[in-house]
């Protein structure tokens, strides 16, 4: 099987994260997702706690076999290396495939332990606005291992979709969440 492991803040989860998911495993490039979302150790400004996060993407996929969230990144720092590891150690007769936007890839070159990542692993990116070519020229030793994955309006920013709820433009706001996500936002007070 081809695991693709989904990481990000998803604060919040949207229509977005799911549709990416989606068209993979219908275009058969992977055949399950994983989505782990990032600990609270990570910097990041606004990120709601990780048991919230965790149970919005446990509502966004709910009665879907194909795919899964996962809390490993929880409670600690971990690169991303290491839940790659981790995840192929839990599923040693399967395939790991991480998942990752343009943007990921043109400065995974920072990244703790990225020729681990490209080596050892495959890559599905999804083009954002960069120049593929150029992008992959710099990769071009593992270029093997990456695989450009064209979909169809493959971005919303998590920051607009915040600001909404912060505004309270719940009907806006429904174009681009699901009505369980929305529902748990506005029972816990969130983004306000």
């Amino acid at each position: 099987m081809k695991i693709g492991i989904f990481g990000g803040s998803f604060n919040p989860p949207h229509k977005m994260h799911e549709s990416i998911a989606k068209q993979l495993i219908e275009r058969k490039i992977i055949d399950k997702v994983i989505f782990v979302p990032t600990s609270n150790f990570y910097p990041k400004a606004g990120l709601i706690s990780d048991e919230q996060r965790y149970e919005m993407l446990s509502l966004m996929i709910k009665n879907k076999k194909e795919y899964s969230v996962s809390d490993y990144e929880f409670g600690r720092l971990t690169y991303t290396y290491q839940t790659l590891e981790y995840f192929k150690n839990e599923n040693k007769d399967d395939e790991i495939y991480f998942i990752c936007g343009s943007d990921n890839l043109e400065q995974i070159d920072t990244w703790r332990e990225y020729e681990k990542i490209l080596g050892d692993y495959k890559l599905v990116v999804i083009p954002r606005k960069h120049n593929m070519i150029e992008l992959l020229k710099k990769y071009d030793e593992y270029k093997n291992n990456i695989i450009i994955a064209e979909l169809d309006n493959n971005y919303l920013s998590s920051t607009l979709v915040r600001e909404y709820l912060k505004e309270k433009k719940y009907e806006k706001v429904k174009e681009y969440i699901s009505n369980d996500v929305l529902d748990y936002i506005i029972k816990n007070n969130l983004y306000l």
